[in-house]
């Protein structure tokens, strides 16, 4: 069976907790109550019950609420890029299909955990001062510079590689956000994720091969 790395990890039943892996539990326990509840709707006390812990034990491995957040958006940015980069491995270098589908993780990430991901992008307390986070960004970003590379036959430093790759996580970025935000039906017409992620990678970065999804 194949595993999607974009898949969110769910909360083991207490029985199966162990000291070692609480920190990962309590991260899911968060991520679980950030869905139902926002970033700012929800208890430290809660997550630690659902972890079946003491109130207490969520500050052995954290030292505030920010930085339980902070632990929710790593664990999440780690999973947004390796969803991303399997995305791209699953078309050939160099294609269109390749960056569309670096575009179509990103969207599908939006659209499966999109209180995750508002909080991965919001100004919440802290984050610009995280440099593990900013650094997780720019490797995300990163995919995409490397998927545009390889369509445009240049290298990943390039400045006309670093604008066109930007230009297309500008568009992917705002089409995630208005999907989720449900804005994107008042558009005339219906949105296929996948053709306009096709249409904006060939309008962006030119006559690249597109091979077929």
């Amino acid at each position: 069976m194949s595993h999607d790395p974009s898949a969110p990890p769910t909360v083991t039943p207490k029985a199966a907790y162990h000291h070692g892996d609480l920190r990962a539990q309590l991260i899911a326990a968060v991520r679980e109550l950030v869905e139902t509840h926002g970033p700012d709707g929800f208890s430290v006390a809660e997550a630690a019950r659902r972890a079946g812990v003491s109130s207490a034990a969520p500050y052995k491995h954290f030292k505030d609420r920010p930085e339980i957040l902070r632990g929710v958006v790593s664990e999440a940015m780690d999973r947004l890029r390796a969803a991303m980069e399997a995305g791209a491995a699953a078309h050939p270098l160099g294609s269109l299909e390749a960056v569309a589908a670096v575009g179509q993780a990103y969207v599908n990430f939006a659209r499966t955990e999109p209180g995750v991901f508002r909080l991965v992008f919001g100004l919440t307390e802290g984050h610009e001062n995280a440099p593990d986070l900013l650094a997780k960004g720019e490797g995300c970003f990163g995919v995409v510079v490397l998927a545009a590379a390889a369509c445009l036959g240049l290298p990943p430093n390039d400045p006309d590689v670093q604008r066109r790759a930007y230009m297309l996580w500008s568009f992917v970025h705002g089409h995630s956000f208005l999907t989720i935000d449900m804005k994107h039906k008042v558009a005339s017409a219906e949105i296929d994720d996948w053709n306009y992620l096709l249409t904006i990678s060939r309008a962006v970065l030119g006559s690249a091969p597109a091979t077929g999804k």
